[in-house]
């Protein structure tokens, strides 16, 4: 008589498989979700999504709840790739400045290299629920998070208080968005090099007064 699997930490060893599987199958749906928006744009529905990974909306429905679960998987997929390169961007200079307009002119080369997968995670018209409170749900947030330790740091190296980093790291991000938004809805009149360089003039022009050590102003 064949014996059941030993169980792992009280589980049988075929639910640790189902596991596996439910995972890399919710990570199939995400590349459909991601591929489906280059096609159709950051109004998407589920039915061009559950095409695109050759099934049904109620199999998408099994591993994601609810649209606003999928958007959110999205979501965390996109800040993977974007946040290992702004802190890159962060870290190629030690001069708050130039990590200032690193940050800025790689934000908006993603944006720019995929704007509809950009509209799609950065807006909620999407969505079926809000998804208010949780710490991964929008882009934004997190790029926020980012610039928030860059201010908090120049901050400190400046012998300020670094408790204003966080407002004033999501201010800048906000700034940034708005121009983003703006910059895509007209059709991008400037290139993206010069919007750059007027939003990391502006930013400074705010933050130079605050995070550069007086010896040096």
């Amino acid at each position: 008589m064949e014996r059941d699997p030993k169980p792992e930490n009280g589980r049988d060893r075929r639910d640790s498989r189902w596991d596996e599987h439910r995972r890399a199958r919710r990570e199939q749906l995400v590349d459909a979700a991601v591929a489906a928006v280059g096609k159709h744009g950051a109004g998407v529905g589920m039915e061009e999504i559950a095409a695109e990974a050759g099934t049904s909306k109620t199999v998408v429905y099994r591993h994601f709840a609810d649209r606003a679960e999928l958007h959110l998987a999205v979501c965390t997929r996109v800040a993977g790739q974007l946040l290992p390169r702004l802190r890159e961007a962060m870290g190629s200079s030690a001069q708050p400045r130039e990590m200032v307009a690193a940050a800025i002119e790689t934000y908006l080369a993603f944006l720019e290299a995929d704007p509809e997968l950009y509209r799609f995670v950065v807006h909620s018209r999407w969505l079926d629920r809000p998804v208010d409170g949780d710490p991964i749900g929008t882009l934004s947030d997190l790029v926020g998070q980012q610039a928030a330790t860059l201010v908090s740091g120049a901050l400190e190296q400046a012998g300020r208080d670094p408790a204003a980093g966080a407002p004033w790291g999501h201010g800048v991000v906000g700034m940034v968005r708005a121009a983003a938004d703006w910059w895509l809805s007209a059709d991008r009149p400037m290139i993206r090099n010069v919007l750059a360089a007027h939003l990391t003039e502006l930013a400074w022009a705010g933050l130079s007064g605050v995070v550069t050590p007086k010896e040096e102003k």
